[in-house]
């Protein structure tokens, strides 16, 4: 059996760890040492771990940490009943919502935490 479990880098865990749970609804499992906490929605683990902006993720690269809004190709969807609700929480919580759309299949929200990574909040 294989499990997915999702690490999302941080520049502040306290934040991260409010947002994570009042806006998207996942429940704390544990604290992980000083720098981590690993909270659970459904059947999938979140492993929140706060680096610092400008540290490198990979030795053997330049690339570094920056929490400015970015994109990747692999996201989050937050699966919920109502996306407006949602929105409204991830607004409170410092979050920012980018657009949407909607159609005979349902409705998605394009978001970011206050971290910049994006995430879709939809509803089928």
């Amino acid at each position: 059996m294989i499990k997915i479990s999702v690490s999302i880098d941080v520049s502040n865990l306290k934040k991260a760890e409010v947002f994570y749970i009042e806006a998207l609804g996942c429940k704390k499992v544990r604290d992980q040492g000083s720098d981590m906490v690993v909270l659970s929605v459904e059947n999938s683990d979140i492993y929140l771990q706060e680096k610092e902006p400008g540290t490198k993720p990979l030795i053997s690269n330049s690339v570094v940490r920056d929490y400015e809004r970015h994109w990747t190709p692999v996201h989050l969807d937050f699966i919920c009943d109502n996306v407006d609700e949602l929105v409204s929480k991830i607004l409170k919580l410092g979050g920012s919502h980018e657009g949407g759309d909607s159609g005979d299949w349902g409705s998605i929200a394009y978001c970011a935490d206050p971290f910049g990574n994006g995430f879709c909040v939809i509803n089928e």
